[in-house]
Parts: structure tokens; sequence; C-alpha cells
């Protein structure tokens, strides 16, 4: 599990044969997990200030693989101790995103993205998304679009401010609202005991 706060900027070194190499002023161990770009990775190598990462065919086929260059965002997974202050984020990558428009609004700035209309029941006004690893909050909902409103903290400890129209993201839609959603659309009907019973889980 991460936050969704990122620890800082990786550099990439390399990536070939499906391993990624990554320059960081953090030390993972072996065996540790990593979101890089929000995608939950696995160290399997140590080098003197580097760590290699290895992305399988899955992990490939949902993320936006051509960002694995210059810089990256990452995040160890947090502990049981640690203090959540973003978003419980998996590290599991739903879809690509597009970023369609970038707009200054006052102190901060709008980003639109599109996204894959299946993912439409995720999105939720207000809810929680993962774009690139960085939590954030949906501010509207549009068609086949959303708005996120970021602050100029964000933007300055993030790559967001190196963003730019067209560019692919990756997207970890909320947690909760797919597990929910597929427990609902799972049943064939569902009374207030069932929708009850499925609010004291959470």
């Amino acid at each position: 599990m991460f936050t969704g706060l990122i620890r800082e900027f990786a550099t990439v070194i390399s990536y070939q044969n499906n391993v990624l190499t990554l320059k960081a002023k953090y030390r993972p161990n072996i065996g540790d997990s990593i979101a890089v770009n929000g995608v939950c990775l696995t160290v399997i190598e140590l080098g003197e200030g580097v760590f290699k990462v290895e992305l399988s065919k899955e992990t490939r086929s949902l993320m936006a693989v051509k960002n694995l260059k210059d810089k990256v965002h990452i995040e160890p997974a947090m502990r049981l101790s640690d203090r959540l202050e973003g978003h419980i984020v998996q590290g599991h990558i739903d879809c690509i995103g597009i970023i369609k428009s970038i707009q200054k609004n006052q102190n901060a700035t709008d980003f639109y993205i599109s996204y894959p209309k299946e993912f439409f029941k995720y999105i939720i006004p207000k809810g929680s998304i993962a774009i690139d690893g960085v939590s954030l909050t949906i501010n509207e909902v549009l068609n086949e679009q959303f708005r996120l409103t970021i602050i100029p903290h964000t933007f300055d400890q993030t790559l967001f401010g190196k963003y730019s129209l067209g560019q692919e993201v990756n997207i970890e839609t909320d947690m909760f609202a797919r597990y929910i959603h597929h427990m609902i659309n799972g049943r064939k009907s569902l009374n207030w005991s069932d929708i009850d019973s499925i609010m004291a889980r959470f």
C-alpha cells in the first residue's frame, strides 16, 4: 500500500529488457515494493547509488511506458505505523489518461484529463484518484474527462510542472469505489440490510 505522497524524483538510468534502473537518494532493499509513477514494482537488484525493478507484461500493458525516462515519481510502500496523509493507493494502475487541457486558475492550475469511458463508474466528483502516483481530488467529472486543481506546492513537488498537452499519465481510481462497485454489481438485487453490511466493512 502507498499514500500517494511522492518521496522524491528518481533519475532513469536505463530501461532495457523490461528492467528499469533508477538512481535516487532513497535506498531500498531487495524485495521491497516501491511505486514508480504510481506503479507498484519490486526491487530486484541494488547497485552503487541505483536500484533495479522489473516490469511484467501485464504491468507494461496498463501503464505509460513511454514516460520511463528522465525523472519519475517514487514512493516506498507505507508502514503500518505511518500517518495516512494522502489516500490509500495500491499501485495497481487501471488505465492511461491523456492531458487534454492545462489552465491557470488564480493561484492554482487546472488539468483536464481524458480516460477510457469504461472507468466512468469509478470517477467520482470530490473523490480520490492517483495520477502517476500522486494522491489528488477530482474536482469535476465531465464527458470522458475529469478536472483536477493542482495547488502550487503540488505543482512544484511533483512532475505536474513539466506535464504538457497530449501527455499520457497513469491513472489509479479509488480502491473503495472499485470494491463497492464490484460487490454491488455482483448481486442481482440489494436490500437495506445488504447496504448496511457493505457500509460497515468500510
